[in-house]
């Protein structure tokens, strides 16, 4: 970790109508940590999100990404910021009439000129390689969407998310809809990813298991496995969780700080 702040919101609210998505949110994450999120559905966690990489725009507050008020930002301005940003979104978000090399070259493609796309053709198709090979899914380059199981997609998807090298990397419920070992599995793959590249991220999740294995685990280069972190101080992982509960942010701290919590609401999401 650096120190340089790459995402802080200040006070943000979102209304939709008379509902209240988010109610004054604060937090500030610096290069290379990571934060878990959990709350019920409708708390807050996905529109959270979606202010960070710009999808929805703050009633109120100020939004920071990669030390740059993003708060009122125009979409071209937002081109720029989300080219350095990677998103998971629920289910995978694949388009369905791309192929799996398609969807997975897309964020490369997306923000490259004409002359760019007709220049580094030969570097995209390196880098989708390189994404695929990532999550094990080297052999699905020519296969729809449609010809892969829900975890084999959700891995393209991670795919896409991380081909850019991105330092920012946005995970929406990664794991929902997957069986034990699949979602597992999914873990691994982000844990790898952070641990590799020292990317900063934020993950939705419903899972208990989710969280404890981002906080307490870490990926070994040297043989590929997925430990549990020791004392070293290489060893240790930047990790806090977020509650969210009906738009508000009501707990930060540490895994053994949410034990800790003697809210019940807070508290359930520590078993």
């Amino acid at each position: 970790m650096n120190g340089a702040s790459v995402l802080r919101f200040e006070n943000v609210c979102v209304k939709f109508g008379d509902a209240i998505a988010l109610d004054g949110v604060s937090f500030e994450m610096q290069a290379g940590e990571t934060r878990i999120v959990y709350g019920v559905a409708g708390s807050g966690k996905t529109t959270l999100l979606k202010v960070a990489l710009g999808l929805v725009c703050p009633d109120s507050g100020r939004v920071f990404v990669f030390g740059e008020e993003v708060t009122h930002l125009d979409e071209n301005g937002w081109f720029k910021i989300r080219a350095k940003m990677g998103i998971l979104f629920q289910e995978g978000g694949l388009f369905d009439s791309m192929t799996i090399a398609e969807n997975v070259a897309y964020p490369l493609v997306n923000r490259q000129t004409t002359q760019q796309r007709a220049a580094q053709n030969g570097h995209v198709e390196e880098r989708v390689r390189e994404a695929l090979r990532f999550v094990e899914l080297e052999g699905t380059l020519d296969k729809f969407p449609s010809e892969l199981s829900g975890g084999m997609r959700r891995r393209v998807g991670i795919a896409r998310a991380i081909v850019t090298e991105p330092p920012l990397l946005l995970y929406d419920s990664p794991t929902a809809g997957l069986d034990p070992i699949t979602a597992n599995t999914i873990v691994h793959l982000i844990l790898k990813e952070r641990d590799l590249r020292h990317a900063t991220s934020i993950t939705v999740t419903h899972r208990f298991q989710d969280g404890h294995l981002l906080a307490n685990f870490r990926y070994n280069p040297s043989n590929g496995r997925i430990e549990l972190v020791g004392h070293d101080p290489g060893d240790h992982v930047t990790t806090k969780f977020f509650v969210m509960h009906e738009g508000r942010l009501v707990f930060e701290g540490t895994q053994s700080e949410l034990s800790a919590s003697r809210d019940p609401y807070v508290h359930k999401f520590a078993r």
